[in-house]
């Protein structure tokens, strides 16, 4: 029996002088780190990038208070590098044995001298430490205007935005501070761009046409319905399992209870703000995005413990807080954005490969304006890190019965919206797990980074929020609406995940992970055509890439490997999510086929893997037993031949 052994791109040791910058997902740009030769470190900017373009129309006031965020490299990168292949590596003896926050923080976070010298610049420089961060690689202070320019040695103005009928402020020239100072990225220096949600599609309930067709309102789809699309039958519930939710925005709690109410989940399942960049939860304009993930998440798992609902300003401040939590909420296993400030730049590397060596797994929203423009320049390997969702559009039997039917979630919207995200991200190498896929008729790349991985429903979908207006009009609570968007399919994926790490622990397995080794694994094996839903029709062509692209069998750049069948699917990432050991040498108690207590015979570790699954024999040895397996799985020696019967 053969295994396919995933892999990971090189990751360097982390050098201010070669990092460069970043990703493009709607039409945001992110920013990197460069050193010159002088003394001084430069902190790459996009605001000021832009601001020197442009005429400066105000200074910001001395007084003003300003929040920023600051985040440091992680040590031994080579490390964590080969750490990071081991854990997904299904031959190694370390797979998917991942780290605890502080286990992560002891062997990868900064020092505590390093990390103490930017607690000290910051006080020297004026400005107050207001919140830290577990793992060292992160903290959040505040000062005037004045502090935060003599600290970095700018000045900060106000400018027209070039592409938005907004201004934003910006210093006039990149950050710099000492070249000796351990800093990766600095936030809050501008606003050039803003957070924003990835869901564009919004509909209202009395004006849905040609519904697919859902139990909700006028034919959308509500509660149950994705389960009985994506997980028929499936017992599986999400019970003892946390979803985070990465949000930009707050929400109304009566909102989310008025929807488990429409979609009869009882008992309710518990949703808690965890805050951070001082905001507070409270509902803006973006709050229908944050009420369509938890709504999302709920539907696909309407037992789980707890939705977490990561809400703040910048990027990098959640997603340390979702891989190292500080307020005593539980690491949320399973997680997901949709939005588009996490596409992938400097700021959120290091909470992304925290969440992989720590077994999370980590969901994306692959963006609604359809295929990427040729050449999409994205210079990250963090994107290599991430599970993108596309979207499609999902028909069912019945009302809300069965799965019947889905395609590319693309509405022929003139200005290029609404239409599944997908594409090729130069710079960003291919990672292993892509390498075997045919890009022959799917127009994918051999070299860069594809996306999306996977799919999901992206339209006819009814929430409830809290719908805001911006002409003075007081915001309406439990508002029924419409929407559609890969905004949806990224959080349903974390709950359909939630299912799978229920099961895995169940069987005293580890969570998942990282998804994209098994995955692509799957895709590219003999389970994919009953694991997935292979999404065959349609494109995501636009107005900018009009030749791409197309649906095919297989991978493609519309909607990735697909959607989940179910069950199949579940069984196939809980029997690559960690083998079973055996030493037939061991004697110790008890034998369960971990690690440190392997069976001491083949037929322990064959009753107990799953289908599929692998067994590791760990150590030279030899065993006289003879027997018939009766369901697939591969087994594999790791340190020395194994012999079985005579």
């Amino acid at each position: 029996m053969k295994i396919i052994t995933p892999s990971f791109p090189d990751n360097r040791p982390f050098s201010a002088r070669s990092i460069t910058t970043v990703l493009f997902v709607g039409s945001l740009l992110f920013s990197a780190v460069t050193v010159p030769a002088a003394e001084r470190l430069t902190v790459k900017n996009d605001g000021a990038v832009a601001a020197k373009q442009l005429p400066r129309t105000a200074r910001l006031p001395a007084a003003k208070e300003l929040r920023l965020a600051i985040g440091l490299p992680l040590r031994n990168r080579p490390v964590l590098t080969n750490l990071l292949h081991d854990l997904y590596a299904s031959s190694s003896t370390n797979f998917h044995k991942f780290l605890t926050p502080a286990q992560f923080t002891e062997q990868f976070g900064p020092l505590e001298s390093d990390f103490q010298s930017v607690i000290q610049f910051a006080a020297i420089s004026g400005l107050q430490v207001v919140k830290t961060s577990g793992n060292r690689a992160h903290l959040e202070v505040s000062g005037t205007v004045a502090n935060v320019e003599r600290a970095f040695s700018v000045t900060l103005g106000t400018y027209r935005h070039p592409t938005e009928d907004r201004e934003f402020y910006a210093p006039d020239v990149e950050p710099s501070v000492d070249a000796t100072l351990p800093v990766l990225y600095v936030q809050g220096l501008d606003n050039f761009v803003i957070m924003r949600p990835v869901r564009h599609h919004l509909t209202e309930v009395n004006n849905v046409s040609q519904p697919n067709i859902g139990s909700g309102t006028n034919g959308l789809y509500l509660g149950a319905d994705f389960r009985n699309a994506y997980a028929p039958g499936v017992s599986l519930n999400g019970s003892g399992q946390v979803v985070g939710l990465f949000e930009g925005d707050g929400y109304t709690p009566s909102d989310i209870t008025k929807y488990q109410n429409l979609a009869g989940i009882s008992p309710h399942v518990p949703v808690v703000p965890i805050l951070v960049d001082g905001v507070s939860n409270t509902p803006g304009g973006g709050n229908d995005e944050v009420c369509l993930d938890i709504e999302m998440a709920i539907a696909m798992a309407p037992s789980l413990s707890q939705v977490t609902v990561y809400e703040g300003q910048y990027d990098s401040t959640i997603m340390n807080e979702m891989a190292s939590p500080t307020q005593g909420e539980p690491l949320p296993m399973q997680a997901s954005s949709s939005w588009g400030s996490v596409a992938g730049d400097i700021t959120v590397e290091s909470a992304l490969l925290e969440m992989a060596a720590q077994g999370q797994t980590f969901y994306q929203a692959s963006g609604d304006f359809g295929a990427y423009p040729t050449g999409t320049n994205a210079n990250n390997i963090v994107q290599n890190y991430m599970t993108t969702v596309g979207g499609t559009i999902l028909s069912m039997n019945g009302t809300g019965a069965s799965w019947q039917s889905e395609v590319v979630w693309n509405d022929g919207n003139p200005t290029g919206k609404d239409i599944s995200g997908g594409g090729i991200l130069i710079n960003v190498g291919i990672p292993d797990y892509q390498k075997g896929v045919s890009m022959t008729v799917n127009q994918g790349s051999t070299k860069w980074r594809n996306i999306p991985d996977v799919a999901m429903c992206a339209q006819g979908i009814e929430i409830v929020d809290t719908q805001t207006f911006t002409n003075g009009n007081p915001s309406i609570p439990g508002h029924v609406q419409g929407v559609g968007g890969t905004s949806a399919s990224a959080p349903l994926w974390a709950g359909f995940t939630a299912l799978v790490n229920q099961q895995a622990a169940s069987q005293g397995k580890p969570t998942l992970g990282f998804a994209n080794p098994a995955i692509y694994e799957i895709g590219l094996g003999p389970l994919y055509n009953t694991a997935f839903h292979d999404i065959t029709v349609g494109d995501n062509t636009n107005a900018i890439s009009p030749n791409l692209y197309y649906a095919t069998a297989g991978y493609d750049l519309c909607t990735g490997w697909g959607s989940p069948t179910g069950q199949k699917l579940i069984d196939a990432l809980v029997g690559f999510s960690g083998p079973v050991f055996v030493d037939f040498n061991y004697t110790g108690s008890p034998q369960n086929g971990h690690y440190t207590t392997p069976f001491n015979t083949l037929a322990g570790g064959t009753n107990a893997v799953s289908a599929h699954g692998t067994i590791i024999i760990k150590t030279a040895g030899s065993s006289t037993e003879t027997m018939t397996i009766k369901k697939p799985m591969t087994i594999t020696a790791s340190d020395g031949p194994g012999t079985i019967g005579h």
